[in-house]
């Protein structure tokens, strides 16, 4: 209502017309008054979509024949990148953890599966335990679209998951609950809501001035992974992307490394090296 309001105070206050007589010229001159109010281009997409709600229901009321939202172009949104972690930040999430409670070494484990497999909250909740192969150093995710990856494991993801293991295969499981990797203290899988108040539980803890959930450290594997070194390629098959396009939007290097990898790998430039 507080977007539809837009379009009742410019039509009869700045340019007074009946909602049945607006033309698409008239709705381009509201968008250019909601943009000079400062509006930010999201909430202008926001605004405009509400008002074609609208101009939906006037021609299924038979209020008006044709739609002039039909034409009505949406502003550019630029992306919006989430906040990525340092590694020392991960390091001080994980030490914030108090592994002399119960579910100490579960929540450590937790924290680090999520950093170092770059996984969605919802692949991480769905792990099994007979997916995890040590030797053979992976694990077998599932994640959207029902799809399987094989996702490589580090030391520390080894190292956390191992200690975690006694205590969890010592632990009771539901019916049905039996081979999830994380379990709650009723012997349930875990929900994503508990993943999500794990994680602020710990930047509270720590005074983390970020705002953070499960998928920072997916973003920040990433990232990391990218700024390090690796292929974007390959980095589309770690995190499970249909797309490329979609893990371009972990990119968001420094100009410093745009610039050093331009300098190393441009044809150009190595013709003036040599």
């Amino acid at each position: 209502m507080r977007d539809f309001e837009k379009l009742s105070v410019f039509f009869s206050e700045i340019q007074p017309k009946k909602p049945e007589l607006i033309t698409l010229y008239d709705l381009q001159q509201m968008v250019n008054w909601i943009a000079d109010l400062g509006i930010s281009a999201r909430s202008q997409a926001r605004i405009i979509s509400g008002i074609r709600n609208f101009y939906t229901y006037l021609i299924i009321e038979d209020i008006i024949l044709d739609d002039p939202t039909e034409l009505l172009e949406l502003p550019k949104l630029g992306k919006k990148l989430p906040e990525f972690l340092s590694i020392e930040e991960i390091d001080a999430l994980k030490n914030a953890v108090d592994v002399s409670k119960n579910e100490g070494h579960r929540n450590r484990a937790i924290i680090e599966t999520l950093y170092s497999c770059g996984l969605r909250v919802s692949e991480l909740i769905n792990i099994q335990i007979t997916n995890i192969y040590f030797d053979e150093g992976f694990i077998r995710v599932i994640g959207k679209g029902n799809k399987e990856r094989l996702v490589p494991i580090s030391p520390y993801f080894e190292k956390e998951i191992k200690l975690y293991l006694p205590q969890r295969l010592n632990q009771e499981a539901k019916a049905g609950h039996e081979d999830f990797l994380f379990l709650n203290r009723r012997g349930k899988q875990l929900t994503r809501v508990m993943i999500f108040t794990i994680v602020k539980n710990l930047a509270k803890k720590i005074n983390l001035a970020k705002n953070i959930s499960p998928h920072t450290f997916r973003h920040s594997f990433a990232t990391h992974l990218v700024e390090g070194g690796a292929n974007l390629r390959a980095v589309q098959e770690m995190l499970g992307h249909e797309s490329i396009s979609t893990t371009e939007i972990y990119t968001h290097l420094s100009d410093d490394y745009l610039r050093e990898a331009i300098l190393s790998f441009h044809p150009r430039n190595n013709q003036i090296n040599k």
